[in-house]
């Protein structure tokens, strides 16, 4: 018992040092103790009100506001945590790197990444969070902004693709980021590449 709780304190710490919002799947603490023993813990701190079960094998510690209460977890948090539990890549959809990047007003009716690993779901509120299979050339740019700005442009096509578009990237990107996108243009598509050059050269 003394071993369990031991388990269940060093798991609130690293929940607490993560601070609100933030989310976390058992995977993230199998350094601390069994699985056995750390879905134990997560259940007592679920029944505390500590921490909230998200999703299946999907916790987090809510962030609270004064007027609405109880705020749910960022979408992009969950989709880690999902991804963490199978070491997986992940991706932004192309609707989803077109809203994160500020190419499109639309929010898309659920959020979808790509994945190299099993496909996976959780909802947030009424917002479906998904994890979709995707292949290897699709993810060579996962975890990088190439990778949401490549994405972003097979949302929006080729013939949507204006100076417009681009230069609205070239505003939203930093030095650093543009750079990773003249590093990458080997792993997208030939026009993807070209409109890669066309926000990196300098404005």
């Amino acid at each position: 018992m003394k071993a369990t709780q031991s388990v269940e304190k060093s798991i609130l710490s690293r929940i607490y040092g993560g601070g609100r919002g933030s989310v976390s799947s058992p995977s993230d603490f199998l350094d601390l103790g069994n699985r056995k023993s750390i879905d134990m813990a997560l259940a007592r701190l679920v029944q505390k009100g500590i921490i909230r079960r998200v999703g299946r094998g999907i916790y987090g510690f809510p962030q609270k506001s004064r007027l609405i209460g109880e705020l749910s977890p960022q979408p992009e948090k969950v989709a880690k945590a999902l991804a963490r539990r199978s070491v997986q890549k992940l991706l932004p959809s192309g609707a989803y790197s077109a809203n994160l990047l500020g190419l499109t007003d639309q929010v898309p009716a659920r959020i979808e990444y790509l994945t190299d690993g099993p496909a996976r779901k959780a909802v947030i509120g009424k917002l479906p969070v998904v994890l979709k299979q995707s292949t290897p050339a699709r993810l060579a740019t996962a975890g990088r902004v190439s990778g949401t700005v490549a994405q972003a442009l097979r949302f929006l096509r080729k013939n949507q693709v204006d100076e417009a578009v681009v230069e609205k990237l070239r505003q939203r990107l930093s030095a650093a980021e543009k750079a990773q996108l003249l590093k990458d243009i080997r792993l997208v598509p030939s026009w993807v590449g070209d409109v890669f050059r066309q926000i990196g050269q300098a404005s």
